[in-house]
């Protein structure tokens, strides 16, 4: 069972570390086995190593009550465990979603939030989403419809950069999602802040030659093919304690999904969080074997061939 994670000092907020997503093909052999036991389910197994999962496939279409209620059996064993989910695409990179669109949105997510499982929704929007009167005025209308929900706004272009966003965003009770993402023209830098009682961090990777790129010969996944280095995850780690001192709970979502990077940093970052040593999953650590130095017991079964390096 995943261990619990909270910050050191009686001021710091809960902690919660996890993946974006659990369904991807290329994660088979290499974070779940390659043989699964009967009944086995992607989310079942994460949960056993992190408190939370943010949601990814609700933003790309509404997500179903009867899949929602399906996992709320799936993480039942482990009682701290609270989903994050991402905002339907629809209101926040397209235009025209209606009363009807809300309304297909909230049926997955209140099956969540009725059984005590549903933590802050990611309002997520594009890089070419900028700073302007139009967009205060859309961004405010979309706090005010789903104001009953806890709220996390995420944007990527540096002209939200500004003391009147984040205090628009504090007024109405919604807080900021600090990024890593690659530093390119006016992208938004990193940052520690806080302004409602949740915090929120995601990591992107830093991919700066396909983060932007449109050649259709480059698959979509290599935006998110980056293993964060422990030097580059130990100014995160400050910044979530930072995150953590101003809130009541503190969400960490690494992104970077491709072949299971982000399940390796997010276990990391645990490790610095909390100075304990991490369940690691067993087909993960061997092909990840930095993962040792950080594991709280032996692998099952020693490594007889060496592997690959990731990519």
């Amino acid at each position: 069972m995943a261990s619990k994670l909270s910050s050191p000092g009686a001021k710091r907020g809960r902690i919660f570390v996890g993946p974006a997503g659990w369904s991807y093909s290329d994660w088979s052999g290499i974070v779940y086995p390659s043989r699964r036991p009967h009944g086995f389910h992607e989310a079942t197994y994460l949960a056993d190593f992190f408190d939370t999962i943010e949601i990814n496939a609700s933003f790309y279409n509404p997500l179903r009550p009867d899949f929602a209620a399906q996992w709320l059996d799936r993480v039942a064993a482990n009682p701290r465990f609270i989903f994050t989910a991402k905002l339907w695409q629809k209101f926040t990179h397209e235009e025209g979603a209606t009363a009807v669109d809300e309304k297909a949105v909230r049926l997955g997510f209140d099956v969540l939030r009725s059984g005590g499982r549903l933590g802050p929704l990611l309002i997520q929007f594009p890089f070419s989403f900028h700073n302007t009167s139009e967009n205060f005025v859309r961004l405010g209308k979309l706090l005010k419809k789903f104001g009953d929900y806890a709220l996390v706004v995420e944007v990527r272009h540096s002209s939200w950069a500004v003391p009147e966003f984040y205090e628009f965003l504090h007024e109405r009770g919604a807080g900021i999602c600090n990024i890593d993402q690659p530093i390119i023209g006016r992208s938004i830098e990193p940052s520690a802040r806080a302004t409602s009682k949740l915090g929120y961090v995601r990591l992107h990777g830093r991919r700066e030659d396909t983060w932007f790129s449109d050649d259709p010969e480059i698959p979509s996944y290599e935006r998110y093919n980056y293993l964060y280095p422990e030097q580059e995850l130990e100014p995160w780690a400050r910044r979530i304690r930072h995150v953590a001192e101003e809130t009541e709970t503190t969400f960490v979502v690494t992104n970077n999904h491709f072949e299971g990077k982000g399940v390796v940093n997010a276990l990391q970052l645990i490790h610095m969080l909390t100075g304990d040593k991490v369940r690691v999953p067993e087909t993960l650590r061997h092909r990840y074997p930095q993962l040792e130095s950080i594991a709280d017991a032996p692998a099952e079964e020693p490594t007889l061939f060496p592997l690959p390096p990731p990519r």
